[in-house]
């Protein structure tokens, strides 16, 4: 096994391509995943965690790398980052204003996207295609362009109604889901909540709340040999190493024939990675 860094984790970083094109992120190297498909590769969890924004050491990472002194005053660790409809910037309790104008008082998209079936989800708009690809998404389509986060937590919870707001990760790793009719499926969430959009735009103003009924579905082909055949997570918090065959990526999966790990759960824990050459 040669290895080829090693550094605090990053959820990988992603470009759509056909396949999508993915990279480890240890430190400040990027090391490209998709040549490693079909190899051993083993991820070693070196015992130590340090807080992706303060850099103090902890025992455990909470809200996705972070100490929980960061992850109790920080403002993308709040709870309205989990429920939008919650946002309290407007009554001056935003624990960061400046971070909150930046990441939340800005455009936001509602998409429909088919990952393990049908869902409605939210990402500003500068996080187009990576949100869709970091949830394993086959199909994407954008429905909805609002001005905050907390107007798209609205809109979220209107559509909710209609579609599902989950993606099932068990389903996600078995196989593609069906592919689907997102265009029609738009049109009949449309006509089913168009009361509430309505109520919506008249609350927010019609250029704050907007359908977007010219866009194009996006497809999504992952790097994937083979799924495996049982479905069993790797805990690096029980278990320092993972490793096997790696037989695909897919969201921030790496399936290997021995199990699956989530990068995204262990951001800031110092891994080493290797590679069979």
């Amino acid at each position: 096994m040669l290895e080829v860094a090693r550094g605090a984790l990053s959820k990988m970083a992603t470009r759509l391509d056909a396949p999508v094109q993915y990279a480890f992120r240890l430190g400040d190297e990027q090391i490209a995943v998709n040549p490693m498909i079909g190899k051993t590769v083993r991820l070693e969890f070196l015992g130590a965690i340090h807080c992706s924004h303060c850099g103090r050491k902890t025992k455990s990472s909470y809200s996705q790398g972070y100490c929980y002194p960061c992850m109790q005053k920080l403002a993308q660790c709040d709870l309205c980052i989990m429920s939008p409809e919650r946002c309290h910037y407007d009554a001056g309790t935003c624990r960061d204003p400046a971070w909150g104008e930046q990441f939340c008082m800005t455009d936001h998209v509602v998409y429909l996207a088919n990952s393990s079936g049908i869902k409605v989800g939210i990402t500003r708009a500068t996080q187009i295609p990576t949100r869709w690809i970091d949830q394993g998404a086959t199909q994407a389509l954008p429905i909805m362009r609002v001005a905050t986060r907390q107007q798209s937590g609205f809109v979220e919870d209107l559509l909710r109604s209609q579609v599902a707001d989950k993606t099932n990760w068990r389903a996600l790793l078995k196989g593609d889901a069906a592919p689907v009719d997102l265009l029609h499926v738009r049109e009949q969430i449309f006509d089913a909540c168009a009361g509430g959009i309505t109520e919506l735009q008249q609350r927010f103003g019609l250029q704050a709340v907007q359908p977007l009924v010219d866009q194009s579905v996006v497809e999504i082909r992952y790097p994937i040999e083979g799924y495996p055949a049982k479905i069993t997570s790797f805990n690096l918090d029980k278990n320092p190493v993972a490793e096997g065959t790696l037989l695909g990526i897919k969201g921030q999966y790496l399936m290997f024939d021995t199990g699956v790990i989530n990068i995204r759960k262990y951001t800031a824990y110092q891994i080493a990675a290797s590679c069979a050459a």
